[in-house]
Formats: C-alpha cells, structure tokens, sequence
C-alpha cells in the first residue's frame, strides 16, 4: 500500500509540474498578441489613463522579449528530461546527487590519498613533531570538529575543552584516535528519584569540596554518605573518575557542564547524555590519524598557531 501511494504521489507531482509548464506557455503565447496600427488607422490603447494623456497602446511583446520566455519554458521542460524533478523519475542522464559527491570523493582520494597514507604509517608520538603533518591536521580539525568544540578546540558546555589536558577517557594518542574512530556515548543517571532533592544538594556540596572549594562541613559529611553509596562506582572513592568509563574527575576543578553548585546539582538530578559521533566510516583510518595528533599536539605544546 506504501509503494502504490508513493508511485501515486509521483505521478501527481510529474502531472502537475509538466501541466504548470505547459499552462505557462499558453498563457505567454496567449498574452503576446497585441494589435499595431495599420495605416490611417488609430492607435488601439488598453484602455487605462494616467495624468489626463498618458495611455497604454495595446502593442505586442518585442520578439526578442517574447522568444526568451519561450527558450526558458522549453528548457525547464527539457531539464526535467534530463535530470530528476518529476516525481520518481529518476532522469535520462542517470544524475543524482550522491553520484555526484561519490565521483566528488573519489577524484579527491585520488589525489590527496598518497598523502594522508603517507602519514598514517608515522606514529602519533612522531606526527606532533612535524609541523607539515599538524598543518593539514589542523585543517581537517577546522572542517570536522569546530562545530563542536570550537576553532581553537577550547570546547564549550557539553563539548570538551581540548587543551587542557583533562580528559574523559585518557589523553593517550591510541585513545584519542579510538575517540574519533569510533565515537564516544557518555551516560550520567539522573538521581533526583534515588537520593531525593536534599540528597542532591548534599552531593552538590560534596562535589565541591572535592575540587578543592570551602563548603559547610555538615553538608560535605552528608554528602559523603550519599556518594560513598551512590557514586564511587564510577567516581570513585576518592572522586577521581574511571576514564574507561568516561567519568569525570571530580577532584580538578575542571567541568564539562559548568562547576558552578547549580550546574552540579542539575547534572545530578537530570543526568547528562553526551555523544561524540563516530568518523571511522565518513573520514577514514588516514585522516583521523592526522586529526588524532592534531588534537594530541595541544597537550605537548606543538600545535600549530591559530
């Protein structure tokens, strides 16, 4: 029942379009005939007047005019010949827009592929050495990954800061480059339901005192309790994070969401879901090896200027 709607649809769409078309040429041919005056004979006007004298004379289109509303409505017809935009017909020259970037694509692989193969075969730890190798790193980091994390990868809320050293599931060359191979799925239950509202707050404040911060001694030893029961499978008992998990480090100070007491609160009521999207398939193993020591070049100090 779906395909025969579907084909359905199509050629209601196809009608209406080459009916529109041919409507248009009626109508240009239609309007086009105006009357010149023979001779003796007196000038036929339209009938409207403006300022007592100003008149408009029935006179036809110049052909040049007229001729270029005709080669513009034959072409339309001869475009949706030629390429899709009736329907489900899909065109006699074959054309489509994924065709397109597929042929797009591989004329670009052809010519610079020898030369991110050339550098995937160089270790990460060799790459943030070579000043080449971070220049087309940092552009492949401008057109895939300032979106997120900005132009000069200092992240922003809910995207992290890549410069800083602090890092979710470690900051190694292998795992950065598994990261953006493979994408990352971070999940933070929310906890409101579980510890209640006064259990929140208490955490909050024993989150903070964690990172180093003056907080009321009666809130922290409660909010201990709560998060030696709650939280230390993935904080820790210390609050140090698990990056095989991807938890965060309580203890520096450092916040993806914000640190602020209202912003921890809000992380634990509602939780956090962060995604970091895998590029294994769209860019390839060669460029994302660039891209890795990229991102790596920032904690050794080598990365390219902005």
């Amino acid at each position: 029942m779906a395909d025969f709607n579907s084909a359905l649809w199509s050629i209601v769409i196809a009608a209406v379009t080459v009916v529109s078309i041919l409507a248009l040429l009626w109508f240009t041919w239609s309007q086009a005939a105006g009357r010149r005056p023979t001779a003796g004979q007196k000038v036929e006007t339209m009938g409207h007047t403006w300022d007592g004298d100003l008149a408009e004379f029935n006179n036809p289109l110049p052909k040049w005019w007229l001729n270029l509303f005709y080669i513009t409505l034959v072409w339309g017809l001869g475009y949706l010949i030629a390429y899709p935009g009736l329907g489900a017909f899909k065109g006699m020259l074959g054309w489509s827009a994924q065709n397109q970037y597929d042929a797009e694509v591989a004329k670009a692989d052809a010519t610079y592929g020898p030369l991110f193969d050339k550098y995937k075969a160089v270790p990460v730890e060799q790459l943030v050495n070579d000043q080449e190798a971070l220049t087309v790193g940092k552009r492949l980091f401008a057109t895939y990954c300032t979106q997120c994390h900005g132009s000069d990868a200092g992240g922003a809320r809910g995207f992290p800061n890549l410069t800083d050293n602090d890092w979710l599931w470690g900051g190694t060359p292998e795992t950065i480059e598994q990261t953006i191979l493979n994408g990352r799925q971070g999940a933070m239950p929310a906890w409101v339901a579980v510890i209640g509202e006064d259990g929140v707050k208490n955490v909050a404040s024993y989150v903070e005192h964690l990172a180093g911060r003056q907080v009321d001694a009666a809130t922290v030893e409660a909010g201990q309790k709560v998060f030696s029961t709650t939280c230390i499978a993935c904080h820790g008992p210390e609050g140090k994070g698990n990056a095989l998990m991807g938890a965060p480090n309580l203890t520096d100070d450092v916040w993806l969401y914000g640190g602020s007491h209202e912003r921890i609160a809000e992380s634990i009521t509602k939780g956090r879901n962060g995604h970091m999207p895998a590029h294994r398939e769209f860019l390839g193993e060669a460029k994302v090896h660039l891209l890795s020591a990229y991102v790596y070049s920032f904690a050794k100090g080598n990365a390219p200027a902005q």
